[in-house]
């Protein structure tokens, strides 16, 4: 079979935009494009999102590996397959051309943890975009050329009516969302705050409505978010600079006096997630996913928890069937809400560091880098 399974010559070496550390100007690097074994794959990549993870580890809000490549939402065509070729999430070989996904982590099925239903925190994790550099994992993120996959990688085909940049944040944001949704359980029938309107907030008001919520109330900050929510499935867009208590109030109104039967937190703003748990009703379930980068501890009533038997769930990561409902997800609703217009704007790989500095001043849920 020779080197790779591939139709076309790769190139030596690819480039690479290297983030050295917080607030340092990232730097285009060439590496060498890796052999492949087993049932390893690369990826020429189509496109990469910037997550607000990648914003938060450049300008200096969290700690991560460096010098390292940043960007995990992407998507890609498989370039070359190694000799025992690879297959998707359903178990379908792949083949080189292949427009395809992948799982922001890599976990290696046979740890503790793996083994008691909990591979996003595998004891090998690996998570794309998120690894310092060394050698045979350096081009293992998205803002480059190509994308090396370990063998055991979580891959998904993306629908030819999903285009790239409403793809790319399919194995980050909506597959999060997904699990959100998965953990939080049945949301048919039920009265569902989503707290905050950024691309994972927008994204789980349209994954509430498509799983037949009966009302989707979405708390924002600001307003030039509001219509937006309102156009990704929100029936109520509550200003969420309002106090706790004229919250609860809002809510309340809103579900016959009783509270929220879901409250789904994107936004990770403690003040946020303390004023949350005031909208549920007795037996609600409070979900978070956003308390992602460092913050104040959160004061929750340990009493008020026990009286009115309320269910909190963190949801970190997601597993391989997210990923699979995320992408089916967003075939199936891309023609009905408005993803591609998150996308502030899109930039060339060399321009790395300017679509950062974009993304941070102007703020758009997301902003696209093409190789």
């Amino acid at each position: 079979m020779g080197r790779h399974q591939v139709t076309s010559v790769l190139p030596a070496t690819a480039k690479a935009a290297v983030y050295v550390a917080p607030g340092e100007p990232m730097r285009l690097r060439e590496f060498a494009v890796p052999e492949l074994k087993g049932s390893e794959a690369l990826v020429r990549v189509r496109c990469t999102t910037i997550c607000g993870s990648d914003l938060h580890t450049f300008f200096g809000r969290r700690k991560s590996p460096a010098p390292s490549v940043l960007g995990h939402e992407m998507v890609g065509d498989v370039a070359a397959l190694g000799p025992g070729g690879a297959t998707d999430v359903d178990g379908a070989r792949l083949a080189v051309g292949d427009r395809v996904t992948w799982s922001m982590v890599w976990s290696c099925g046979e740890c503790f943890y793996c083994n008691h239903g909990l591979p996003p925190k595998c004891e090998r994790l690996l998570k794309f975009g998120h690894e310092a550099l060394r050698p045979g994992l350096d081009l293992i993120g998205g803002f480059a050329e190509f994308c090396f996959l370990p063998e055991r990688t979580a891959i998904c085909r993306v629908p030819a009516n999903v285009p790239d940049e409403v793809a790319s944040p399919a194995n980050c944001a909506t597959s999060t969302v997904a699990a959100v949704v998965r953990y939080a359980g049945s949301l048919a029938g039920a009265n569902v705050v989503v707290y905050g309107a950024g691309m994972l907030g927008l994204t789980a008001c349209a994954m509430a409505r498509q799983h037949g919520a009966a009302q989707v109330i979405a708390v924002e900050t600001d307003p030039r978010r509001w219509e937006l929510a309102r156009r990704f499935g929100a029936d109520q867009v509550l200003d969420g600079r309002a106090g706790q208590a004229e919250l609860a109030g809002a809510v309340k109104e809103l579900t016959a006096g009783r509270g929220a039967e879901f409250v789904l937190e994107f936004t990770g703003v403690p003040e946020a997630m303390e004023a949350g748990f005031e909208l549920l009703r007795f037996g609600g379930r409070f979900v978070m996913a956003g308390a992602t980068f460092p913050s104040r501890p959160i004061a929750l009533d340990a009493e008020q928890i026990v009286r009115r038997m309320i269910r909190l769930q963190g949801v970190y990561n997601y597993e391989a069937q997210d990923l699979k409902a995320a992408v089916s997800f967003l075939s199936d609703t891309v023609a009905r809400y408005p993803f591609a217009e998150l996308i502030g704007r899109s930039f060339r790989l060399e321009e790395t560091q300017e679509a950062f500095d974009f993304a941070e001043n102007v703020k758009p849920p997301r902003v696209a880098l093409r190789p």
